[in-house]
């Protein structure tokens, strides 16, 4: 049985020392890559050595795996919503969008293999959630808007009709080929929305 979260948060990025920030920020980068990769197979161990670091660094940082978890789950949240505007400036707006929706594969495939935590750390922070998918809706609304005003897509189709297409990607077994599924499926949903506009 897992246990509950310690009371006392791992240091935040700003009280620390150059070296160890960077430490920081590297065992948060390939923990999102390994949980992407290999799922809830992933140990701590495994990060750490591709890391570069000791596995008493990583503890220092990061006392349990759910403090981890957590980390790179809003790493993977602030990425996503900040992505939005980021390809917005760079592409035409029904383009945005599908790379939007191919970076939220992405951000779906590391939420399958951080799930266990997940569910654990849900028990403790009931807000980590809602606050997360009410900014990963703003930035989809945000570039669906855009693409709707400039007759790229359907007018027809809400933020809702989306989100729902794009969860029903999560359910796909998790094999080998999830993620090149996955991806055809991003291509299938472009291509219905940007019929019959």
């Amino acid at each position: 049985m897992a246990s509950a979260l310690p009371t006392a948060p791992s240091p935040t990025p700003a009280k620390l020392r150059a070296d160890a920030r960077r430490n920081r920020d590297k065992l948060v980068e390939t923990a999102a890559a390994a949980f992407s990769e290999n799922g809830v197979e992933t140990s701590l161990e495994d990060i750490a050595r591709r890391a570069g670091v000791g596995i008493g660094t990583l503890y220092r940082h990061f006392p349990t795996r759910e403090h981890l978890v957590e980390t790179v789950y809003r790493r993977e949240l602030e990425s996503l919503a900040s992505a939005a505007s980021e390809l917005a400036e760079k592409h035409a707006a029904d383009v945005a969008l599908q790379e939007w929706m191919l970076r939220f594969v992405n951000y779906m495939a590391t939420k399958r293999g951080m799930a266990a935590s997940l569910k654990i750390i849900a028990n403790s922070n009931s807000t980590l959630f809602s606050e997360g998918f009410g900014r990963i809706r703003i930035a989809m609304e945000g570039l669906l808007t855009a693409a709707r005003e400039q007759d790229l897509i359907r007018k027809d189709i809400e933020q809702n009709d989306l989100m729902h297409a794009m969860s029903s990607i999560y359910s796909i077994p998790d094999s080998p080929e999830w993620r090149a599924s996955a991806n055809r499926l991003i291509g299938l949903l472009m291509d219905g929305l940007r019929a019959k506009r």
